[in-house]
């Protein structure tokens, strides 16, 4: 029998590599592409989270490091250790699974005091939004346009996230 853990990284990877072979044209402006990623067991999962918690620095709240990609998409694992800046993106939603963990999302709402760079947005909070406890397991769907932040994070926090440019 599969333990429940492996079963649920192994589904969340098989996500992301589904979600991966879907091709869009890439961005005008956008810098070339890195090589195709396209597998990473769950050895290699464990021991990126172990170089995120062993390269964190002392009130970095996140370690950003790649886990596959094929243009224009990428997933990333989000090692967070406290709390950070809330965001916002405009053209792309995005998507969480929560590897390890838990804590807060607030998504909605508004950011006082946003700075934007390109199409994304930065603040340091979320003032109103819908907060919901996240866990071990849980996938979120962020649509673009929709600010959001982790607001509490027990412990640490670990996440695959995977950007998804959105057209109608």
């Amino acid at each position: 029998m599969i333990p429940m853990r492996l079963f649920n990284l192994s589904l969340a990877l098989t996500l992301a590599a589904v979600l991966l072979t879907a091709q869009q044209p890439a961005g005008k402006g956008k810098a070339a592409p890195q090589p195709p990623k396209e597998f990473a067991s769950a050895a290699d999962v464990q021991a990126m989270i172990a170089k995120a918690k062993n390269d964190r620095k002392d009130g970095q709240a996140i370690v950003n490091q790649n886990i596959l990609r094929l243009a224009p998409y990428q997933a990333n694992l989000e090692y967070r250790a406290s709390v950070g800046t809330a965001s916002q993106h405009d053209t792309e939603a995005e998507m969480f699974y929560v590897v390890e963990g838990s804590g807060t999302l607030v998504t909605g709402g508004t950011m006082p005091g946003a700075t934007k760079t390109g199409d994304n947005w930065t603040g340091p909070s979320i003032e109103g939004g819908n907060s919901r406890a996240v866990g071990k397991g849980d996938f979120i769907m962020v649509p673009e346009k929709t600010p959001h932040w982790f607001s509490k994070i027990e412990g640490v926090l670990v996440l695959m996230s995977i950007h998804l440019p959105h057209t109608n």
